[in-house]
């Protein structure tokens, strides 16, 4: 079996579920490992821990993973069902699987999120997916055995390595007019492919060659070569862009990079056949997919050691790290009746459900917050299995019988996984 690395696309983002007068949560940093064997690991990194796993709609051949920039959407290419998983990231669910070319294999994210742009390894061809429709809108004839891609800062060109026996090439696309406009020779069957953040260099992994070529993105020449381990295959950028990370299949290791002086700094020695590899948005940590160890190797970029090994699916192959914001939570109040006491009022019944919004189902453990209009608390309740929270409320006679039958305010704060939401329900006299 003949494995292809993953482009990543890692960006941070600030597009967060915001509720009124409260900050949102922060979200989580999430890592996205596609297991050859089927199914995507889901890696929380606050944690180290795979908090769920994807089901991949069928596919049972996902290859790669890339989150958009704006961290809600993932993108799987499974590449003996021909497809594209779309993943909502929020929530984790799939969204829908758009057919491809033939046995695709590397997937990046145009910036601004607008396109993807799928390398399809048989067919020579690179699929256009526009994300607005989740449709196919070009198909570009790019050359033989189309495999590592990455979009340009600017988002004018694609660029597309051909994992080719003997001498390799980079093609240069035009996502004006979607052909191809360049190709530029590199070392033996190139791979893996990563742009540095300022836009200015693509770096190349040549797997027949041992090397990484950096490519001048003005020019469009090869301008310096790193010589790396034996059979690299993944290649990821500190976020200065100052050093690479390369695995080395055949080596169990990863080489890190100086990309100032293209020479190799040391060999961090991981697990067996190590594929793929990305970082943290702060460039803290590396996650490498060993193959044959069904695991993902943790490396502190600090001290350059491995700190960590997380059990994962079968197979793993593409990783990708990004923030992901918070799933839009729905609060949706009902009624509750007003008794007269002798002192005061007693509100009976107050209830408020919590629901994902974009899947529907409840949100269960969650504290809800019952206020009058005005701000009086009530009480605080939290929801059940069903997403359900009720409470009853005794209040003081200086509430105000006018302020009560104005109804109440229900209020779900928000945490890392579901973001804030409030909803006003009805007060009635028994």
């Amino acid at each position: 079996m003949r494995l292809r690395p993953l482009v990543m696309a890692v960006a941070v983002t600030s597009a967060l579920v915001v509720t009124p007068a409260q900050a949102a949560p922060a979200g989580r940093v999430l890592g996205y490992v596609a297991n050859n064997g089927g199914g995507v690991s889901v890696i929380d990194t606050a944690t180290n821990a795979v908090s769920t796993t994807i089901a991949d709609g069928g596919g049972s051949s996902p290859y790669m993973a890339a989150v958009a920039f704006d961290g809600t959407r993932g993108y799987v290419t499974n590449s003996v069902q021909n497809t594209l998983t779309v993943i909502d990231t929020p929530t984790n669910t799939v969204d829908k699987s758009v057919p491809v070319g033939t046995h695709p294999a590397g997937v990046a994210v145009a910036p601004g999120g607008g396109f993807v742009y799928v390398t399809n390894y048989l067919d020579g061809t690179l699929s256009v997916v526009d994300t607005a429709t989740l449709t196919v809108t070009a198909t570009v004839a790019v050359g033989s055995n189309a495999d590592g891609v990455v979009v340009t800062k600017d988002g004018s060109a694609v660029y597309v390595t051909h994992d080719l026996p003997g001498p390799g090439k980079v093609s240069v696309i035009d996502t004006t007019s979607n052909t191809v406009v360049a190709t530029i020779a590199v070392g033996n069957a190139a791979t893996a492919i990563a742009a540095s953040p300022d836009g200015k260099r693509m770096y190349v992994v040549n797997k027949g060659s041992d090397s990484v070529s950096a490519i001048d993105v003005a020019s469009r020449t090869v301008v310096g070569t790193a010589a790396v381990g034996f059979t690299p295959h993944g290649i990821a950028l500190t976020p200065t862009g100052t050093r690479a990370y390369v695995t080395n299949s055949e080596f169990d290791s990863v080489s890190v990079v100086d990309l100032t002086t293209m020479t190799e700094l040391q060999k961090i020695f991981v697990g067996d056949r190590p594929i793929s590899v990305a970082l943290t948005p702060d460039g803290a940590s590396a996650y490498v997919t060993n193959f044959n160890s069904d695991s993902v190797s943790i490396i502190d970029t600090a001290s350059n050691t491995v700190t960590g090994t997380i059990a994962v699916g079968q197979h793993p192959v593409g990783i990708a790290i990004n923030f992901v914001p918070p799933a839009m939570s729905k609060l949706v109040a009902g009624s509750a009746q007003l008794q007269l006491r002798l002192l005061g009022f007693t509100v009976r019944s107050l209830d408020a459900t919590l629901t994902d919004k974009h899947t529907g189902v409840p949100v269960a453990g969650q504290q809800v917050v019952f206020r009058t209009v005005k701000g009086n608390p009530l009480c605080t309740a939290t929801t059940n299995a069903y997403g359900k929270a009720t409470c009853d409320a005794q209040v003081s006679l200086l509430v105000g019988l006018s302020t009560l039958l104005q109804g109440f305010t229900a209020s779900y704060a928000g945490n890392n996984e579901h973001g804030g939401a409030s909803s006003h329900g009805h007060i009635a006299l028994l």
